[in-house]
């Protein structure tokens, strides 16, 4: 019990504190005994006394009630829901995990969105119907312990402080957004709630062209991040944002990748055959020893991301086939047919979501890879079209109202010894999905310096088709069916 000592605004107090009060709400055998109530002699033993008391204490004694929902956290930009149970346990709503305390819950959502979090503030962090939990506390003090001296009431340090400052800001924000936009709020509520287990890659649309897919301007400039400030409603989300190193900011890639050349055979292939964004999934296998995540197959979502309906037959789908293969969930990919491989606000905003829905299935830390592929962009070098990777870096905590940061990932490409027939059967289904479509690719005409958009598509896969010359005839079937259904 010496932990309980530390002065809170010292080193290491935090932590300390946060982990006894962890101990202190799993140990209490009696937490309904009235002696809780009462203070111990000794200064100490007045905060032991204060630490002890529960969420099972405070529904005992009718300051909170259990109910679905009735608790909550913001942090960085970001909304977790959770149900209070009779016994004093938390439920994530988002997951379905259940936590012992408050403290618990808010280091756990924290680490999300900042894995460099190591405490979560619980009880200044955590609110029941808006109201905090430690006024709950406060409150439930004020009754029973009316002498207790007025600075045990808050253990926060002050770098906390700050953070908790900024958390409030963010409820208010949140609050302005729900009551300015009450159909979105909602929307976004479903959104996240619809599929939680396999609905990665979701519409985020705007600005939609012919059969819901957004047609890509063909003059945007990337801007550095380090420009852009604090979240602006008036600034356009298809805005793209250059990529930062790690070694940049001195820091180091939290994990590596390798990606099966087949992966990316498949998304260039995808990503040739129409003038409109696509989109599809990534499967693979994450090593928690090696940190080591692995792509080992793309799955293209063969619908328009305007159709809803059609969008979730189509997860369905590719669910199963994750599920037959053996395979994870790891990300997904989506073009940009005449820009830069770079990400957009948008795809920023997107990435750092899906983040967050990989990592809330588990308690331990799981990546989820973005690639951006630019077939017709006429920066890029070559025939090759540009494929990017990337992953979202949380703003700092004392700038929640940035954007999340986009990370370029490095990876190491393994080139695969033949094409599998399933990458070959995607290709086929590709082909007949987008055949007549308004928005496919000319393939006969003129791409660049009487090169055709066909040259260009061969020309782009070479570098990414196996050594093994068997399945040659094979690619020349689908490429001829591409010229004549164009």
């Amino acid at each position: 019990m010496g932990a309980l000592a530390l002065d809170a605004d010292s080193p290491g107090a935090e932590e300390c504190l946060e982990e006894d009060e962890e101990e202190l709400e799993t140990s209490v055998e009696d937490p309904e005994n009235e002696s809780a109530g009462k203070p111990a002699p000794g200064g100490r033993s007045c905060i032991l006394t204060r630490r002890g008391i529960t969420l099972r204490v405070l529904l005992k004694d009718g300051l909170i009630e259990p109910g679905e929902g009735v608790l909550s956290i913001y942090y960085l930009g970001k909304k977790f829901l959770g149900d209070l149970l009779p016994d004093g346990k938390i439920t994530w709503q988002e997951t379905g995990q259940v936590f012992n305390s408050p403290s618990a819950w808010a280091t756990y959502c924290k680490k999300l969105v900042n894995p460099a979090k190591k405490s979560g503030c619980g009880w200044a962090s955590v609110r029941y119907k808006g109201q905090k939990l430690d006024q709950c506390k406060a409150a439930w003090l004020k009754k029973h312990q009316p002498n207790a001296p007025a600075a045990e009431e808050s253990l926060v340090s002050e770098g906390e402080e700050e953070e908790l400052v900024e958390e409030d800001e963010d409820e208010a924000r949140e609050g302005k957004i729900a009551i300015s936009e009450p159909g979105l709020g909602k929307k976004l509520e479903e959104k996240s709630r619809k599929h939680q287990s396999k609905s990665l890659v979701e519409p985020h649309n705007a600005d939609n062209g012919p059969h819901g897919k957004r047609l890509e301007s063909k003059n945007r400039t990337p801007v550095r991040y380090c420009t852009l400030g604090s979240r602006d409603s008036a600034r356009n989300p298809h805005t793209l944002v250059e990529v930062t190193s790690f070694a940049a900011i001195n820091k180091f890639q939290p994990f590596n990748v390798a990606i099966s050349s087949n992966v990316l055979l498949l998304l260039d292939f995808h990503s040739h055959l129409t003038r409109s964004e696509v989109v599809g999934y990534l499967g693979g296998r994450w090593d928690t020893s090696s940190q080591v995540l692995t792509v080992l197959r793309a799955f293209p979502c063969r619908t328009r991301l305007g159709d809803a309906e059609s969008a979730a037959t189509v997860e369905e789908e590719i669910c199963q086939n994750l599920f037959m293969r053996g395979l994870a969930l790891v990300g997904w990919y989506h073009s940009h047919p005449f820009s830069h491989a770079l990400p957009s606000l948008q795809d920023i905003d997107a990435q750092m979501d899906y983040q967050l829905k990989l990592q809330g299935s588990n308690n331990r830390f799981q990546p989820c890879l973005a690639l951006i592929c630019a077939p017709y962009y006429h920066g890029n070098q070559g025939v090759e079209s540009k494929i990017s990777p990337f992953w979202v870096m949380p703003p700092p905590e004392q700038r929640p109202n940035d954007y999340g940061i986009p990370m370029e990932v490095e990876v190491t490409y393994v080139q695969d010894g033949f094409l599998t027939n399933d990458v070959l059967h995607e290709m086929m289904l590709l082909v007949e999905f987008y055949k007549g479509a308004p928005d496919l690719v000319k393939f006969q005409d003129i791409w660049s310096q009487e090169k055709t958009y066909l040259d260009k598509l061969k020309g782009s896969l070479t570098s990414r088709t196996p050594k093994d010359q068997g399945f040659t005839h094979v690619l020349e079937q689908i490429y001829s069916l591409l010229k004549h259904s164009s």
